[in-house]
């Protein structure tokens, strides 16, 4: 693919989102750039699309070249993530060549998980879900992805799904201290809790009869997680630490701390909390 001004943010910036692209700078009078243009070719053709070769002629596009300081060709400057992060000047052997590609590509279920992910932004829940399960029938132990997952199943409500997909997380993440598996299994906990509870406005009534009554007020904060009402949970979760810092085992301050955690996309929401529960403990 030949690119220029016009296009390059949309060929070379948006595109290695998806995958690594490497763009050649070359020119027709340019014998070094005869030898190296079918060696990438051909490399491009044999990875399958897990990286992509786009070609910049630098007698027609002279601005592109200056603003990537090509003082020789041919120049390869290598994008992911929509920025540069390497380059090489000349013709490579093809051994080094392929070394350098391979420092570049992700592994295979780590391009469908980067596919999943721009997926997700685009608001494409199913394709994304499609390539979170390819990302995890490549590698099983691939929790970041599983852990997407996750959270995908129970957006869609699909509850079972989304708990027979934790069971399936490493001991290394739901033994460990990662915020988010904390996060996700208290949201399962309180969706687990809140089947058995009874009715919001019962757990509310009772509340408000006995506003000691911290295991109604407990209950209320799960039945609240479970609908991310999550303001309203952090009230009653607050209460609970300012009441009695050792019921559960300082549950409410616990929960607070993964409410945070499933709040992140607020963080106004999580900054202001964060200072209530501080200001109780200290």
């Amino acid at each position: 693919m030949n690119t220029s001004l016009a296009t390059f943010e949309k060929d070379v910036i948006d595109a290695s989102a998806l995958a690594p692209v490497l763009v050649d700078f070359w020119a027709p009078w340019c014998g070094p750039c005869k030898t190296l243009g079918p060696m990438l070719e051909k490399l491009e053709q044999e990875y399958g699309g897990r990286w992509r070769l786009v070609k910049v002629n630098v007698d027609e596009n002279q601005q592109l070249a200056a603003h990537f300081q090509v003082r020789s060709i041919p120049h390869v400057v290598a994008f992911a993530g929509g920025r540069p992060v390497d380059q090489f000047t000349g013709v490579l052997p093809e051994g080094q060549l392929r070394a350098f590609i391979e420092r570049l590509v992700p592994d295979p279920a780590q391009a469908e998980h980067r596919t999943a992910l721009h997926a997700l932004e685009q608001g494409e829940l199913e394709v994304a879900r499609d390539h979170l399960q390819a990302a995890l029938a490549l590698d099983p132990g691939f929790d970041e992805a599983r852990l997407d997952l996750i959270e995908l199943l129970l957006d869609q409500e699909q509850v079972e799904d989304a708990r027979r997909e934790a069971e399936l997380l490493s001991p290394k993440t739901t033994q460990g201290i990662d915020p988010r598996y904390n996060a996700l299994k208290t949201r399962l906990d309180a969706l687990d809790a809140a089947t058995d509870l009874p009715p919001t406005d019962a757990l509310e009534a009772a509340v408000a009869a006995d506003p000691a009554n911290l295991e109604a007020r407990f209950d209320l904060a799960n039945a609240l997680i479970a609908r991310r009402a999550y303001e309203p949970a952090l009230e009653h979760l607050l209460e609970i630490v300012k009441r009695d810092r050792s019921f559960r085992d300082d549950a409410g301050r616990k929960t607070m701390l993964s409410v945070f955690d499933l709040a992140a996309q607020r963080p106004e929401l999580v900054a202001q909390w964060r200072r209530k529960l501080s200001a109780v403990l200290y």
